[in-house]
């Protein structure tokens, strides 16, 4: 597994599990003595090197943009967590995308109290870029080159197909008029 500086991981360390943050990465010849320094979320912060096959990284939670604002929006306010959910049935409040992102399925619960509990990413949403009007018109991008190419959307090895926002546009700001959201095209098919 590859680490780098600032990634967020878990430890063992004195029989107690721990997360903290990779400080240094110390790579030697053989893999199995190369050791990271990370700083473990204690009071006070401790510094420890870890052989590479001792941490793990941590997945954060990833939500939609307005489900982040609403945990936002709550968290200001000072409201706990039940407040939150309360609020999905009790009042106009809550925004009705974060109303029907919850009520969609009970995994949205889950991802919904797992980042209220900790950190977690905001999902963007991908869109493929799509210049014409038959199968084969979607921009392709080959990851080892950063050549384009049109071709179908069907993601092969090598080559992207859907994109960010930010990566559109830094590709070439006019790409944006021609972005389908991924979504919408999976539904109808």
């Amino acid at each position: 597994m590859k680490f780098k500086k600032g990634d967020r991981v878990e430890v063992i360390w004195r029989s107690e599990l721990h997360q903290g943050l990779v400080e240094e990465v110390i790579e030697l010849t053989d893999e199995l003595t190369d050791e990271l320094m990370v700083k473990l979320a204690k009071t006070p912060a401790i510094y420890y090197l870890f052989k590479k096959n001792q941490v793990s990284k941590v997945e954060l939670v990833k939500v939609p943009k307005f489900v982040a604002d609403w945990i936002e929006y709550c968290e200001k306010h000072r409201w706990g967590l039940s407040e939150a959910l309360e609020d999905t049935y009790e009042n106009s409040c809550m925004p009705e995308e974060v109303t029907d992102w919850l009520a969609d399925c009970h995994e949205n619960q889950e991802l919904f109290a797992r980042a209220w509990m900790g950190d977690y990413e905001v999902e963007e949403p991908l869109y493929y870029v799509k210049l014409g009007d038959s199968g084969l018109d979607y921009l392709n991008v080959d990851e080892r080159t950063e050549k384009k190419h049109v071709s179908n959307k069907e993601p092969s090895p090598n080559f992207r197909v859907k994109f960010t926002e930010k990566e559109i546009k830094n590709m070439n700001i006019n790409y944006w008029a021609f972005r389908v959201p991924v979504e919408d095209l999976e539904e109808t098919e």
